[in-house]
């Protein structure tokens, strides 16, 4: 399975095994991941489990598409290696990702 870090604003981190299919999201609802609050559970209705992605790792993810950067626009302090990790489906290709949560969300 691969795993993905998660870093909070704090720099506390927590590296958790995500099944292929689930969302970076889900990973983090799952195993009660401080800092990802998801409260559209995934339907891409809110920002609130936004997350800043590693730079190495931001141009190896799928494009972002419009609907997603609508959605960080209005995000806690987006800035350009935001995501919505309820838009991250876990593959082998994403194993050893590292996403971090910011200070608060929206």
């Amino acid at each position: 399975m691969p795993k993905v870090t998660y870093i909070d604003s704090s720099g506390n981190k927590k590296t958790i095994d995500i099944p292929n299919g689930l969302t970076v999201m889900e990973g983090a609802i799952q195993n009660k991941i401080p800092g990802i609050d998801a409260d559209c559970g995934g339907s891409m209705a809110c920002a609130t489990c936004h997350v800043y992605v590693k730079e190495e790792w931001f141009n190896k993810l799928p494009k972002i598409e419009d609907g997603e950067q609508d959605m960080i626009d209005m995000a806690f302090e987006p800035k350009k290696n935001s995501r919505l990790s309820c838009q991250l489906v876990v593959s082998d290709e994403m194993d050893g990702l590292i996403v971090t949560t910011p200070s608060k969300q929206t």
